[in-house]
């Protein structure tokens, strides 16, 4: 990764496009068969616990998180966390998942 100049943001609403247009590469059209898109579907995820890695001003990975309940159980969703192929096995996902996890940890989740 040293040779990237990778930044890790908070995703903010006008992410929202480019993020699409990511998993839409990434993912392809059959994802919304996914189990995890179906749980994800009417639940907003949230944006101080979501981010973006960047190179510049391109955007090259995204991850999200969401709010679930198991039983009465709170906990967080991971995902979809995803990398542009150009840049995959470069950490740019392990940068994004130390981030989400260290935030979610430090703003009281445990789940």
């Amino acid at each position: 990764m040293s040779d990237l100049s990778l930044t890790i943001l908070a995703e903010t609403p006008s992410d929202a496009l480019p993020i699409e247009r990511l998993h839409q590469r990434t993912f392809g059209p059959g994802r919304f068969a996914l189990s995890a898109y179906r749980l994800r579907e009417h639940v907003d995820h949230l944006l101080d616990l979501s981010f973006t890695a960047r190179i510049g001003t391109l955007l090259v990975g995204s991850v999200r998180q969401l709010p679930i309940c198991i039983d009465d159980t709170r906990a967080l969703l991971l995902g979809p966390l995803t990398v542009e192929p150009p840049f995959r096995s470069r950490g740019v996902g392990r940068k994004l998942l130390d981030r989400a996890l260290n935030d979610a940890r430090a703003k009281g989740h445990r789940l």
